[in-house]
């Protein structure tokens, strides 16, 4: 890894973002006034089309906002890192890339760490996982080390939960824009009409697809 930026995911973090689908819709013309309410802001650089919300993290969603909308897909992004790319040996994409990182890195809250390991996103990803299973209660369902859901890079540990809903999919995955070598570490809530079996934990290769269906937009 050349580069990784993160903020911890908290309890309340998770269990706000858990909890948005099954909020009120929020019509159009209010949109503005409860993103101010809230604490949020729009971000339209580190992730297109995002917001930051009152944790820090910011969120995407494939509505215009989340609250209220089951049937659609979010989420939330707490890291972000900057793997290596064999194929870039002369890391002709750093002069560009590292800015990004560094942008991520200035945002209240995040810390950063150049260069990086693969334990060090790991390591968030693991304080990541407590803080969902206390918000869930349980353990995760699956654990699997997957680079299903990533361009370049090593493979990372995802963890799966479900509410009677939705699939909750902790781990890596590529961002889809602007950056595209660039990978997220995020928490996915997904409706579960995606791929509502989970299957069996030693079947790595259906695990695979049930991660990118519900990760993948």
């Amino acid at each position: 890894m050349h580069a990784l930026a993160h903020k911890p995911l908290t309890v309340a973090a998770v269990a706000d973002f858990i909890g948005y689908p099954s909020e009120p819709p929020v019509s159009e013309d209010v949109v503005e006034e409860v993103v101010r309410r809230r604490g949020w802001s729009w971000e339209h650089s580190l992730v297109c089309d995002s917001m930051v919300t009152d944790h820090g993290h910011v969120l995407c969603s494939e509505s215009y906002v989340p609250f209220g909308q089951p049937d659609t897909r979010h989420l939330l992004v707490f890291g972000e890192v900057y793997p290596v790319d064999e194929h870039d040996d002369e890391l002709r994409n750093g002069p560009w890339l590292f800015p990004l990182l560094e942008d991520w890195r200035k945002q209240p809250g995040w810390t950063g760490k150049q260069p990086a390991t693969v334990e060090d996103c790991e390591s968030v990803l693991t304080r990541a996982a407590q803080s969902v299973t206390r918000c869930m209660g349980s353990a995760p369902e699956r654990t699997i080390v997957s680079d299903a859901a990533t361009v370049v890079g090593p493979a990372l540990t995802h963890r799966l939960w479900r509410t009677p809903s939705h699939a909750l999919v902790l781990g890596p995955h590529a961002d889809n824009g602007p950056y595209g070598y660039l990978t997220h570490l995020q928490l996915s809530l997904t409706p579960l009409v995606c791929a509502p079996d989970l299957p069996a934990a030693d079947d790595t290769d259906t695990l695979n697809r049930w991660i990118t269906a519900h990760v993948d937009w």
